[in-house]
């Protein structure tokens, strides 16, 4: 159990942080809940977490103190920070190292917690008018529950940390039921998963387990230009230019109060105002229609580095007009789960994958907002679950385009289905060919018992093997070898030309060429085509043609 750490492993668990934020970027990017074709607080907060890391990072090794760590750690995350999501993040570390500067030795449990608590009080205060629902609320309830598990006899960082997962991630599933647009995207807030990663990151690290490397797609270049354009508030622009600047080489006689005071000018110019730092660096974001107002303002604190004026309404135009450029004919959601499934969809020109399946049916507005995020005339959605059928229909009646819901009950089907797609013919031309293209093929799927019954005329125990289509269970056994085989025969899969076999998520090579081997021998006039699928739930998922 570890008690105490040093300024070393905490400085590891900072650039793990940042590791796991890239390995995770574009899923938090497509969380984003605003009309634009690509989300950006994934890649910003990356962004702000990675030029952190790499100030962190810089320091040598035998000058590395609390002080200079916090230093780079508050001064690096403030440079890079880009957009709302990423200044946020930025003002969490602050926070933070407000906190972990005054640190002698080893940190202990406590004063960790305190951290946090300063790293979400300097987030509130650095937004004008702060939401409940986004990332803010997300550091608070962790910051909170920090203090139950930074005391008593059995405390320590790997209990705290799994505790503020759980914790934080059961109020980022709170989060639509906070922020209305929340709900209405079928989405959580995406700055608040963001954040949720860094923590994971944090967890990964006291652990001693490997974050994958990924390199960061930003540039130094854009390291240093500040704020990214915050395209995703164009919806209904009042104000149109979005202003971002620092303010440097404060003027020797100015105090804490006249950033106080800048911050009050210049929330009566316009709105999005984040105006944060100390006297040694104030960074200025606003949208206004005066920007040279705020620039004067600014004037009289300090000089002014690092200027940049964006015309949002022009931006809003040339998105416009690339997604109009952009559009396709038809395009297509798809409904799975596992990693090698969703890569098999999007490798079949599937558009938007919507994470779900058994177990873990999307919602209405999450499959709405997959349908409103294709750039086409036309979207075919496969369910790929007999469950969320009704929720995707639900959801083509609200849809903001013309939209067809085929009845593919299997991610087999789905897949079927996405292979006889031709973005060369019509919508009806498609839907036609698709249709008939799943309806040809047969599926099943190796699962487990969940518990003893009996069912379809076989008496079941708790964590037997069960071969099943289309929820009736056609056979059991206790390895998967003789299930497959067994199942195969019940479908009539042998008398037919292939078999297409996925892997679940927690089956190995070995168990796949034992499957395979026993096909082989019982059915050796059956070619069978091995993907890893990685699918909860189902070890095996079976299609033949």
């Amino acid at each position: 159990m570890i008690k105490s750490i040093d300024v070393k492993l905490l400085r590891d668990m900072f650039v793990g942080a940042c590791g796991n934020l890239a390995v995770y970027e574009q899923e938090i990017n497509a969380h984003n809940v605003f009309p634009v074709p690509d989300g950006d607080t994934g890649t910003n907060m990356c962004a702000t977490a990675a030029n952190a890391a790499r100030e962190i990072q810089a320091i040598k090794e035998e000058e590395l103190s609390w002080q200079k760590f916090s230093s780079a750690l508050s001064i690096g995350a403030l440079r890079g920070a880009r957009g709302n999501s990423g200044v946020i993040l930025s003002q969490i570390f602050k926070g933070m190292s407000d906190v972990l500067s005054e640190a002698n030795g080893l940190l202990s449990l406590k004063t960790f917690s305190k951290a946090l608590q300063q790293g979400a009080k300097v987030a509130y205060g650095a937004v004008q008018k702060p939401k409940e629902g986004t990332i803010l609320t997300v550091i608070r309830v962790v910051a909170e529950e920090s203090e139950k598990w930074a005391s008593g006899r059995s405390a320590c960082f790997e209990t705290m940390m799994q505790k503020l997962m759980e914790k934080g991630n059961a109020i980022l599933a709170e989060t639509p039921n906070m922020l209305p647009v929340l709900k209405k995207a079928g989405v959580v807030d995406a700055g608040g998963m963001g954040l949720m990663r860094v923590f994971e990151g944090f967890s990964l690290v006291i652990e001693g387990k490997e974050i994958p490397k990924v390199a960061v797609k930003v540039s130094m270049d854009e390291f240093d230009a500040g704020f990214a354009a915050d395209v995703h508030d164009l919806d209904d622009i009042e104000f149109a230019y979005c202003t971002e600047f620092f303010v440097k080489n404060i003027r020797p006689r100015a105090t804490e109060s006249d950033i106080d005071k800048l911050r009050d000018k210049l929330s009566r110019l316009g709105n999005s105002l984040i105006c944060i730092g100390d006297l040694d660096l104030v960074k200025v974001h606003v949208h206004t229609n005066n920007p040279g107002r705020a620039l004067q303002y600014a004037l009289d604190l300090g000089e002014l580095d690092r200027v940049k004026i964006e015309n949002m309404l022009e931006q809003n135009r040339k998105i416009k007009a690339e997604m109009e450029k952009n559009k396709k004919p038809i395009g297509m959601v798809a409904v799975c789960a596992g990693e090698g499934m969703k890569k098999i969809f999007k490798d079949l020109l599937v558009d938007v994958i919507v994470e779900g399946g058994q177990t873990m049916n999307p919602s209405v507005n999450e499959i709405l907002s997959a349908i409103n995020r294709v750039n086409a005339d036309d979207v075919i959605v496969l369910p790929n679950n007999s469950n969320i059928i009704l929720a995707a229909e639900k959801a083509m009646e609200m849809a903001s385009r013309r939209c067809t819901v085929l009845q593919t009950k299997s991610v087999a089907a789905g897949i079927a289905a996405a292979i006889a797609f031709d973005q060369n013919v019509s919508a009806e031309k498609n839907v036609e060919n698709m249709k008939a293209a799943f309806e040809a093929i047969k599926c099943a799927q190796v699962t487990t018992a969940v518990r003893s019954t009996k069912m379809d005329g076989l008496s079941l125990k708790e964590g037997d093997l069960i071969g099943l289509s289309d929820k009736k269970i056609l056979t059991k056994g206790t390895n998967a070898p003789d299930v497959v085989s067994a199942l195969v025969k019940k479908m009539g899969m042998d008398e037919m030309d292939v078999l297409n076999l996925y892997s679940g998520k927690d089956v190995t090579e070995e168990d796949v060429s034992a499957v395979v081997d026993r096909l082989a021998e019982e059915y050796p006039d059956l070619e069978v085509i091995t993907y890893k699928g990685d699918q909860p739930h189902s070890f095996y998922i079976l299609s033949a043609e």
